[in-house]
């Protein structure tokens, strides 16, 4: 391992939160995985020419993109449970809000993007932060934005009821300035994202099993060495003309 020299966390505690993402990334997919919904070859074969691929590069993008779609949550778990190794308070319930700090009367809902919460969800996660100041009236409920449209720490404005709400204590905050608040550091998230590509080749340097096992393609050259009219055949092998074709 190397030093990572982060400062407000330890190597062996970042290095073993990134394994621990890396471990429940989904990383294999087979030919059944891949066709679990019949795979569209036209489309494939568009997507080959079109963007002038080779079919085998076409078919590892669509086996990336079918892994992608299981492993956005598991960069929520990242961000949001790194936090319950930064001591003074700080904690990542089973329940409630995704952070909080009651020592300092914190509460946290996290986000991935600042634009993926649609109106209802925004009213409702709104509402339940007016709920904990109704609860505790020296409480400060952020809403912490991982992608910002820019780097904030600013009230959060809604509308509820077709009015135009905000509160002092009911703030969006991007994940830079969450991070300056919890370490006490104005740089911590710029200096985690740094070396994060460092700590993510270490841990599967040292595990050969956490790399992705992709073995698709192989799996189609055994049903038809013409690697097209395999991709064919998975979604018309009953369809006239297909029936009679031999591998």
């Amino acid at each position: 391992m190397r030093n990572y020299n982060l400062g407000f966390i330890s190597d062996d505690v970042i290095y073993e939160h990134v394994k621990a993402t890396v471990k429940s990334y989904r990383r294999e997919i087979n030919l059944a995985q891949f066709n679990s919904n019949i795979i569209d070859p036209i489309k494939l074969t568009f997507d080959a020419k079109v963007y002038g691929k080779s079919l085998r590069e076409t078919i590892e993008d669509e086996c990336l993109r079918q892994i992608d779609k299981s492993n956005t949550n598991k960069i929520g778990y990242f961000h949001q449970n790194l936090f319950k190794y930064a001591g003074n308070g700080w904690n990542v319930p089973v329940a409630g809000f995704d952070v909080e700090n009651h020592e300092r009367h914190i509460f946290v809902e996290m986000k991935n993007k600042h634009n993926t919460m649609n109106s209802a969800s925004s009213q409702r996660t709104y509402m339940k932060m007016q709920a904990k100041l109704l609860d505790d009236d020296q409480a400060t409920c952020y809403l912490v934005e991982v992608i910002s449209s820019k780097s904030k720490d600013e009230p959060w404005r809604v509308s509820l009821d077709g009015r135009s709400r905000t509160h002092r204590n009911i703030r969006r905050m991007s994940m830079d300035k969450f991070y300056a608040l919890v370490f006490g550091d104005s740089l911590a998230f710029y200096k985690l994202c740094m070396v994060l590509p460092q700590i993510i080749e270490d841990v599967i340097a040292e595990d050969a099993t956490l790399a992705v096992s992709n073995t698709v393609y192989d799996e189609l050259v055994e049903i038809h060495s013409d690697i097209l009219l395999s991709i064919y055949l998975l979604a018309f092998s009953m369809y006239e003309g297909f029936k009679s074709v031999e591998g």
